[in-house]
Formats: C-alpha cells, structure tokens, sequence
C-alpha cells in the first residue's frame, strides 16, 4: 500500500504530518475537514499545480525550438493560429494557479472547504471536482443569477 507523508495545518494553525494512503478518499462519514481530509485536498491542488507548471513548461519549450517560417502563408497563419490557442490557455492556466494558490492558503489558514458567503461546508463531491471552489452550489448560483441579472440592467 502506497502512501504519501503530508503536512495539513491542525486546529491550531500549526502543522502536523498525517499519512494519507494512495487510494484514500474523503467521505461524508468522516468529520468534515478533518486533518486527513486537508491533507488530501493539499495534496491534489499541489499535484494539479505541478502538472499546470509542466505544461506550461513544454509550451515554452516547444515555443523555444518550434518555427513560424513556414513557406506557405496559409500553413505559417494555421500555425500562429494553434499557438495563439495554447497561449490563451496558458494564461487561463495562469489565472488558475492564482486561485489554486488561494486554496492553499485558505487550507492554512483553516477556512478550506468553507462557503464565503455562508460559511457552510461545501459537499466534498464539489471539492472533488473543482477543488479551488469558495462557495456552496447554491451560493455560486446565486452569485450566478446576481452577476447576469447586473449585466442585463
């Protein structure tokens, strides 16, 4: 059984290592927050934010050895048109990476998995799919309903 030693802030902000398995997943039976939970969410936002990083390092490798003298004009603006994608994305990876960063530190901080708006817990199957989320289903909906309806007037 694999595991993986990480460090998660305890109630008191201080930090205690806790062994999380490989295989380990949050559950609803569990106290919400618990060490073991933050150390897991810990874990998957540093992987996710080394991967972004990897990335963002071929693209710029790539950018480094690839050229845009290509002799057909319709090949070289095809070409410019595929790294104008990539590095749009790059930069919404950018913009990403700021709030993965925000994530970690609100798990420093001990207010991970809380609402901002309500200060309810957000469901862990949210967590799980978008781990750098600050609001409850319900509250980013409303937050959604509020935006559009400003947008309209």
């Amino acid at each position: 059984m694999a595991t993986a030693l990480n460090s998660t802030p305890g109630s008191n902000g201080a930090h205690q290592d806790d062994i999380i398995d490989a295989d380990y997943r949050p559950s609803p039976d569990e106290e919400f927050m618990n060490p073991r939970q933050m150390a897991y969410f810990r874990r998957k936002l540093i992987d996710w934010k080394e991967s972004i990083l990897r990335e963002a390092q071929g693209t710029l490798a790539q950018l480094q050895t690839d050229s845009l003298r290509e002799p057909d004009i319709t090949d070289r603006a095809s070409s410019e048109t595929d790294w104008s994608i990539e590095l749009r994305t790059r930069d919404r990876q950018r913009k990403l990476i700021s709030k993965i960063e925000a994530a970690l530190r609100r798990i420093e901080e001990g207010e991970y998995g809380y609402c901002e708006v309500t200060g309810e817990p957000i469901s862990l199957a949210r967590l799980e799919a978008r781990p750098i989320a600050t609001m409850t289903v319900e509250a980013q909906e409303r937050h959604e309903r509020q935006e559009k309806i400003s947008r309209d007037e």
